[in-house]
């Protein structure tokens, strides 16, 4: 079977079985709260200003700045898709090195950093406190099997909503191009079509998606194990 075609069954199968999972909804604001703090990092980045993050109860976000015009908002444009995608394939390349741990601590400190900084909505500040302390539990949990479900169920509901997004995105140029947003914002900043922009994100989170299966089937580290290994003698 192809890489693609495996990438593209597991996740069909994760959308599907992430939804019988309980409260598995309430995960589907990490990719948001990555996304956001994309733009936001951009932002600062770029030399703007970032005002404030919403998050909404909806798993939609908007990050409120000024920036210069110009070709600083194609970078920013880019930024939310892209990184919420690299984040989810960086989740399970940790897990595929066995450091949980790391993973863990990235998705409470960007939470932290959302809560002290950047979001000012009463859901989005209730939902990251909400989440800080879940996420806490879950990494201190005595019961790996339980840490190692947790952890994976938030890897693949990244992994999934980093790719329905920008599925969602085509729909949107395709349906009405002013309303597909970041491809809309970098559509009128190029002039390039919104739908082109749109499957540019899905071709970056499908790269990434295919990267992050096989960190979870562990080819990465079958291909070391099965390295020659060169040995001199004195």
């Amino acid at each position: 079977m192809s890489r693609w075609m495996t990438t593209i069954l597991f996740l069909v199968g994760s959308a599907i079985l992430t939804h019988w999972v309980p409260f598995s909804d309430f995960f589907r604001n990490v990719d948001t709260m990555v996304h956001e703090l994309g733009h936001a990092v951009a932002t600062m980045v770029l030399s703007g200003e970032v005002l404030y993050i919403q998050l909404y109860a909806n798993h939609s976000g908007v990050t409120y700045s000024y920036i210069e015009s110009g070709w600083r908002t194609i970078p920013l444009g880019l930024a939310g898709y892209v990184t919420a995608s690299a984040f989810a394939a960086f989740l399970f390349r940790q897990y595929g090195k066995g450091k949980l741990g790391v993973g863990f601590v990235a998705m409470s400190l960007l939470a932290v950093v959302s809560l002290a900084f950047f979001v000012n909505n009463s859901f989005g500040v209730l939902w990251l406190i909400g989440f800080i302390v879940v996420n806490g539990v879950a990494m201190l949990v005595p019961f790996p099997f339980l840490r190692k479900f947790y952890y994976l169920l938030v890897a693949f509901i990244c992994l999934e909503e980093s790719v329905m997004g920008p599925i969602n995105l085509i729909y949107m140029s395709v349906l009405d191009p002013t309303r597909a947003g970041d491809a809309s914002g970098l559509s009128r900043s190029t002039g390039i079509p919104a739908l082109a922009w749109a499957i540019l994100f899905l071709i970056v989170s499908l790269w990434c998606a295919r990267s992050a299966i096989y960190s979870f089937m562990g080819k990465g580290r079958s291909r070391q194990a099965g390295r020659p290994r060169w040995e001199s003698q004195a």
